[in-house]
């Protein structure tokens, strides 16, 4: 729960506003209290979505179904105005943490605990179908954790329209991972009843194993895993599987009505409302942190008035500039420093003198909000988490040496070793300092559902900068602000290169097997939008090839009529033999690869066949792009060496966090501020452009990608892909 925000109103629908429970795209979730003293749950819609009259049509039906909704496992509304300029309802307050929250802090449920959370999900949605409704979205953010039991809420009465985009061709209604295969289609119908039980299916298996059954990664291989592969039940009690495997099943019409599931789940032919086996203590880790939280919220006072209203400041009425006087507005026209973004000139003393980052700090006025990075600080990944670090408390020095800063900044870095496990425990400690407002990270690719997860929790900005989020949609984790290209796009420089500069009409595409979900990204991409609108091939190399089978991947691939070569897997020795049987063969069109194997690997397995070889990577060299010749110098002065790959890329992060806290008013700094401001800041980096699509909150533009060729044995850097022409 956090304070309310200054512009936040003081109450809606005459239920007084205490705090917030959170905010996303659709709009923000308030805790109330009402005129009779009841907590509840507000939850206000954004005016813009509410100017679409499909959308106010169906939140005013959906609003008097579930309205009529009288089971004991879901959460009714009590009150909504679909009316108002900005639609409003409310439901009863549950203080529990959701089922992600409580999996992610304390990991997979007992199987007692499963068994009860399906009995009574199964029974709460047995009462919003024979009320007409379909959830639609039933997923573990969607399901409170009681001490009687779970709470299923938000019925799609506040969702868009449509639903998430994962591609511009492909809509869907749900979130991929919970999404039924039926409506995994841009063609599907409207969702039906037999999609929730799928969906509480997959929920089922999170609560049991901490993960979903179709995997995760990308939206759209998450979605690809739904429709055509089998789920995954490794972990699952076997006393659940029967249960959860019907539930699972691809054909809607052989999955369980609710009733039935229940009786799979040994809930018999218990009434509704029935407690469903387990009691009160059906879930053992939580009744201190649900007591907690109860605790808190009924100790809340009445909040002072967010907005100022009476006589002097009619409710509405235009303050100095223009829009409504908020206390904030008003601080700042009392004479408050107006926040500046971070300037472009580089100041690279790091406190050795007088002019170092120590003399900074007795210049630089105001508070000190850190950044923490989660990084790979001891373990096979150390050399990139150590270039995270070096870039961070670079441009931490560098805001820091202005003068008249309106805040400084610090680092905190935090080795998980490349753990998982580890990592998991990390975060716990970062989330648990109130100085924290950001964290960078991780970077290892395993690490980031358990932190993503437990930032969410916490409200707080998550910037992975090497690694992608995974997420298509920001719906489950609105706190991540990826500030590395989405995975697909390590295929635009390849298109680029092959329809622009070197065109061809054949692209043979040569897959290492077990190519993890870039690649997989590559393959798609390119066989979606072949280069030049010619065709495509794909090849597949065992995963330990030797010379023979490589000479038959390449002897295929020119029987195909192969013109170009992509390399699309993760093993740089694999790459680098390939590139020799290449080179055996005679073969001399355009060899390109992903940064994932441009490594001293490649090169060395490759030897003299590398040469020529293009990679697309989303990382830049600094000491070959002039507006970081600065940033290049601070570096090899504060460390004896030129900045390593990522470096740039985690300077620009934290110069985004600084932008954005500087477009908030001092009132706004915390997290819950920061973590909106974000996607609504641009920032000029090193390494390319930060600015972020407004409806998915994606990194927008087109320069997220760069070029090296292989030239006399070493990497050179030939510019963002879009730059690069055919004098390259």
């Amino acid at each position: 729960m956090r304070p309310l925000l200054p512009a936040d109103p003081a109450s809606v629908g005459g239920h007084r506003l205490l705090g917030r429970l959170g905010s996303g795209g659709m709009g923000t979730v308030y805790l109330g209290r009402s005129p009779a003293g009841v907590l509840l749950a507000v939850k206000v819609i954004r005016a813009d979505h509410a100017s679409d009259p499909a959308f106010r049509a169906r939140f005013r039906r959906e609003a008097q179904a579930a309205a009529g909704l009288s089971g004991r496992w879901v959460v009714p509304v009590v009150a909504a105005d679909p009316e108002a300029r900005e639609p409003w309802l409310a439901t009863p307050f549950v203080p529990g943490p959701s089922l992600s929250e409580a999996v992610g802090a304390y990991g997979p449920l007992p199987a007692g605990s499963v068994r009860t959370l399906g009995v009574r999900l199964a029974e709460a949605l047995r009462q919003v179908h024979e009320a007409g409704l379909v959830h639609r979205d039933v997923k573990p953010g969607n399901i409170l954790l009681a001490p009687d039991g779970p709470r299923l809420i938000d019925f799609g009465i506040a969702r868009a329209v449509g639903a998430t985009t994962l591609t511009a061709a492909d809509a869907v209604v749900g979130t991929p991972g919970y999404l039924p295969p039926e409506q995994a289609r841009s063609d599907a119908g409207a969702p039906g009843p037999a999609g929730d039980v799928f969906s509480l299916g997959c929920v089922l298996v999170f609560a049991a194993t901490g993960r979903g059954p179709f995997g995760g990664g990308h939206a759209a291989a998450v979605v690809f895993r739904t429709v055509h592969d089998e789920p995954v039940l490794d972990g699952v009690p076997e006393e659940l599987r029967e249960a959860v495997g019907a539930c699972l099943a691809k054909d809607p019409a052989g999955r369980p009505l609710p009733q039935r599931l229940r009786e799979l789940l040994g809930g018999g032919a218990e009434p509704a409302g029935g407690e469903g086996g387990g009691g009160a203590d059906w879930l053992p880790p939580l009744p201190r942190l649900i007591a907690e939280r109860s605790t808190r919220a009924l100790e809340l006072p009445a909040p002072e008035p967010t907005r100022l209203d009476g006589p002097q400041a009619p409710p509405g009425a235009p303050g100095p500039g223009g829009g409504p006087l908020t206390r904030r507005r008003l601080l700042a026209v009392g004479g408050a420093a107006a926040a500046a973004a971070v300037p472009p000139a580089w100041l690279a003393a790091r406190g050795r003198g007088p002019g170092g980052a120590a003399a900074a700090r007795g210049a630089a006025a105001g508070p000190v909000f850190t950044v923490a990075l989660q990084a790979d600080l001891s373990g096979p990944g150390k050399a990139e988490g150590e270039a995270h670090e070096r870039g961070l408390r670079l441009a931490a020095d560098r805001h820091n040496a202005r003068g008249g800063a309106p805040f400084r900044l610090a680092v905190r870095a935090a080795d998980d070793g490349g753990d998982p496990a580890r990592a998991a425990q990390v975060i716990g400690q970062l989330v648990a300092d109130p100085s924290v407002v950001a964290v960078v990270g991780p970077t290892a690719q395993a690490a980031v559902p358990a932190l993503a997860a437990a930032c969410l929790a916490a409200d707080l900005l998550l910037l992975p900068v090497s690694v992608h989020s995974g997420s298509a949609a920001q719906s489950d984790w609105r706190t991540v602000c990826d500030t590395r290209g989405k995975p697909e796009d390590i295929s635009l420089p390849v298109l680029h290169y092959l329809s622009r500069v070197r065109p061809v009409s054949h692209t043979a595409v040569v897959e290492q097997e077990g190519a993890a979900e870039t690649d997989w990204e590559l393959t798609r991409m390119l066989r979606h939008t072949p280069p030049s609108q010619g065709t495509v091939s794909v090849h597949r190399i065992p995963g330990a090839a030797g010379g023979a089978d490589l000479a038959g991947v390449v002897d295929g691939m020119l029987r195909a009529g192969a013109q170009a070569a992509v390399f699309a897997g993760t093993s740089a020795g694999v790459a680098g033999r390939f590139a020799r049987a290449l080179a055996g063969a005679g073969f001399a069109g355009p060899r390109m690869a992903t940064g994932r194997v441009m490594a001293p690997a490649f090169l060395e397995a490759a030897g003299g066949a590398a040469e020529d070889w293009l990679f697309g990577a989303f990382f830049t060299e600094p000491s070959a792009v002039p507006a970081a010749a600065d940033f290049t110098a601070a570096h090899q002065a504060a460390y004896g060496a030129p900045p390593a790959r990522w470096a740039a890329e985690a300077h620009d992060a934290l110069g985004l966090v600084a932008a954005a806290l500087a477009g908030l008013g001092a009132e706004g700094r915390d997290r819950p501020g920061l973590s909106r401001r974000i996607f609504r800041t641009s920032y000029e980096g090193l390494a390319k452009p930060l600015a972020f699509d407004a409806t998915t909150r994606m990194l927008a533009g087109l320069r997220v990608a760069h070029l090296y060729r292989v030239r006399s044995g070493a990497f050179a850097y030939l510019g963002p892909y879009a730059d690069v022409t055919a004098a390259a």
